[in-house]
């Protein structure tokens, strides 16, 4: 017990694993809130200048990907690496990839992509094993399920301080400075990790592989060398069953992954079969919790910035302008004339901007200044195309909007408000030994999340058909109802594989969870790619309400069978 704090009854490592993810996730979602915006922000400004098409195919593809690689993270860490070693070599590579993403350059940005999956692989499944590491004693276990609450709400504090870091980098600085905010935030994780160390190494053991163990470079060979394959044969099939080339390649090479789990399934021993076959029973029903969830970086993010009401009270636009926080629209002739004449005077300007010299500093900043001044006039029209003509400014006057990035707060805002309220109501219905199971859990959380799309259907009935800006409350309000349904899913789900996992292959099959998420994401994509082709808008949230019950019906169906590997294993 002399790793237990007397206070909170937590081990002491849980604290610093809290802080090293909670900078950590900052620097993810910071990146994560802004990614799809400087995707399609015009390459003048500064953004990549991609189209909506291409721009969610990168964004459901990375989200994926980032996802995939905590599988070969997660065996590396059990067998060879440790995880602490894992967990910084993973932060180290993510802040790189954050940092090289502030510099403009298409090279850059997809080397920077790649340096973030990759570290991942390395630091997500590992970080969430030590946290399970740590709760392994018979004095412990019953409080597994609240630790992994307590350690999601450092996820949340990280995602809701970052996103007002990324609002005021972006407006005052840039898109780039906002991506270096991002690497140092990884970089103070990782020293807090180093820190905490001494509590954390106790739980850090690496499994040696036993007699009847697949050697690691047989597993590696059986599924990293055929997932590339099979991703290459899916790239160059002729036609897109799945959308687009690069959903095809992701969906076909995770085959081989999938394909190795479920033959771990059918060749462990007994108990330990039972075991991994539920909890792959649970990773497929919760593909479509990510799936729907991930679409606050995507589709409602678009939502946020084309169809929500984003007008700042006056009291609080005169303290948001004296920090910076503040995103002006703009009316004058330009912005007010007809579709023709505005066209033409941007392409005019643009040509204008491509003529002007940018040498000397002074001539890049007066070149930087005018591309702002264009994609200010853009961003205006595009606003004021959805507000009523009582709402937009006269000539010469400007409205002061809450930032786009600000949106990405709210669902972490609502983690650290509810986080208490969750945890105290299982806590207290441990207490009257009526506490649903781990999988129960897993259900509600699947069955609010459903219900989170329909408070979005009523958005969009609320807009009038799409010729209006609909309230910020709706938004708020589809993030609180999901946030419940996470608080029941995402750290139960991660309690889960550490309370039935096998103990040799735990970081495995964490690598597999997120494999599921991965799988999610990478859905969220596909998902969201069908939001400018739906003339209907409230037909999409009704189809991600669709998709999220069907899940949860399934997982219901399981539940007996799920609670009775539960009590075999000794876990509840």
């Amino acid at each position: 017990m002399n790793e237990t704090t007397v206070k909170t009854g937590h081990p002491k490592g849980l604290w610093y694993l809290f802080g090293t993810e909670m900078w950590e996730r900052f620097g993810y979602y910071l990146m994560l809130g802004i990614f799809s915006l400087y995707m399609i922000d015009g390459w003048n400004n500064g953004g990549m200048g991609f189209d909506s098409a291409k721009k969610s195919d990168i964004y459901g593809t990375y989200l994926g990907l980032v996802y995939l690689t905590p599988f070969i993270g997660g065996l590396l860490a059990d067998r060879i690496l440790g995880y602490r070693r894992s967990i910084v070599i993973g932060g180290l590579m993510m802040s790189a990839g954050y940092f090289l993403l502030s510099i403009h350059s298409t090279t850059t940005f997809y080397i920077a992509l790649l340096f973030i999956i990759l570290g991942n692989g390395f630091f997500k499944p590992n970080i969430s094993t030590l946290v399970g590491n740590l709760y392994s004693g018979e004095d412990m276990k019953d409080k597994k399920d609240a630790g992994y609450n307590i350690f999601y709400m450092g996820i949340n504090i990280g995602a809701f301080i970052c996103n007002f870091v990324a609002a005021y980098m972006r407006i005052n600085y840039g898109w780039g400075h906002a991506f270096a905010a991002a690497g140092v935030g990884m970089l103070v994780g990782v020293v807090i990790f180093l820190m905490g160390t001494k509590h954390i190494k106790h739980v850090d053991v690496v499994k040696p592989v036993q007699a009847g163990d697949m050697p690691t470079t047989k597993i590696l060979g059986l599924t990293v060398l055929p997932m590339f394959i099979f991703g290459i044969i899916g790239y160059m099939i002729p036609g897109n069953f799945l959308g687009t080339d690069t959903n095809d390649a992701f969906i076909i090479g995770c085959l081989p992954v999938i394909g190795f789990f479920i033959y771990l399934a059918f060749t462990a021993e007994a108990k330990e079969s039972r075991a991994i076959k539920a909890l792959l029973a649970v990773f497929t029903c919760v593909i479509l919790f990510f799936a729907i969830f991930h679409q606050n970086g995507d589709a409602l993010t678009v939502w946020a910035e084309d169809h929500t009401d984003r007008n700042m009270p006056e009291t609080v636009s005169n303290v948001a302008e004296k920090i910076g926080m503040v995103q002006n629209v703009v009316n004058n002739d330009i912005v007010s004339s007809d579709q023709t004449t505005f066209d033409a005077t941007i392409t005019e300007m643009r040509a204008k901007e491509e003529a002007m010299p940018a040498v000397s500093a002074e001539e890049l900043k007066a070149k930087g200044d005018f591309s702002n001044e264009i994609g200010q006039l853009e961003s205006s029209r595009k606003y004021f195309s959805t507000l009523p003509g009582d709402q937009v400014p006269a000539k010469g006057a400007n409205l002061k909007l809450y930032s786009t990035e600000l949106y990405q707060s709210i669902n972490p805002f609502w983690v650290v408000v509810l986080t208490p309220l969750v945890v105290g109501f299982f806590g207290f219905m441990r207490r009257k030994k009526k506490e649903p199971s781990t999988p129960t859990k897993i259900f509600l959380g699947l069955v609010i999340t459903a219900l989170s799309a329909l408070v979005m259907v009523g958005a969009v009935f609320a807009t009038n058909d799409m010729t209006m800006k609909a309230s910020s409350w709706w938004l708020i309000a589809s993030y609180g109802v999901i946030t419940v349904g996470e608080l029941c899913l995402s750290p139960m789900g991660l309690s889960l594989v550490s309370k039935l996992s096998p103990p040799r292959i735990t970081a495995l099959m964490m690598g597999g969870f997120f494999l599921a998420i991965s799988v999610g994401n990478k859905l969220s994509g596909m998902l969201s790619s069908l939001w400018e082709s739906m003339p209907e808008k409230q037909n999409f949230f009704y189809l991600n309400f669709g998709l999220v019950l069907a899940a949860a019906i399934a997982l219901f169906l399981m539940l007996k069978w799920l609670n009775g590997v539960m009590r075999e294993n000794n876990v509840q």
